[in-house]
């Protein structure tokens, strides 16, 4: 898988894309967490859940089933919290592009036995054709020394230094279009 840092950069990374006005920041945490949340999975580990399970890491979790269940769900519930929010067509392609983007993550990644995006209709694994990104150990203390050094550099490298490419974009076109209006 990805670190948590690749996976939450890009999550909250789309959420400034898609809702950049600053009072929707809690959106961006939100997108954040949606673009994690799909490794809560790993808990199958401790009750051994067969990793090529259904159930197990990088099965039915990290499909696009799930993303779009979780982007419902969420959705629904922003709109009976902060009926004020954003629109939901835009807070509900946020939220499905930021938990689908964690399997595109883990299927660009160097090991594992891949995605099952299609699952429960298809459990077959997959893996994209770009594998740049050094796998991340699983567990918090396994995140040490060279393997995490070498992580993370593919991860600020293919992950971070991207997402802020895209953010700087958007903000020379936002500046630019204010400067326009003027």
């Amino acid at each position: 898988m990805a670190s948590i840092i690749g996976h939450c950069a890009l999550g909250a990374t789309l959420g400034k894309l898609l809702l950049p006005e600053r009072r929707h920041w809690p959106y961006w945490v939100l997108a954040a967490a949606c673009a994690f949340l799909p490794d809560a999975d790993v808990i199958g580990f401790k009750f051994r859940v067969d990793y090529a399970s259904l159930w197990g890491h990088r099965g039915l979790s990290h499909s696009l089933l799930a993303a779009v269940l979780v982007a419902t769900m969420l959705t629904a519930f922003s709109r009976w919290r902060w009926p004020a929010g954003p629109p939901l067509g835009r807070l509900w392609l946020l939220l499905f592009l930021a938990t689908a983007s964690h399997g595109v993550l883990d299927a660009m990644t160097t090991g594992g036995e891949g995605v099952a995006f299609f699952s429960p209709f298809d459990t077959e694994r997959y893996f994209l054709g770009l594998r740049p990104i050094a796998v991340s150990p699983i567990g918090v203390k396994n995140f040490v020394g060279a393997w995490a050094a070498r992580v993370l550099r593919s991860e600020v490298q293919w992950v971070l230094l991207p997402c802020a490419i895209l953010l700087l974009i958007q903000r020379l076109l936002r500046s630019q279009r204010t400067v326009e209006l003027r």
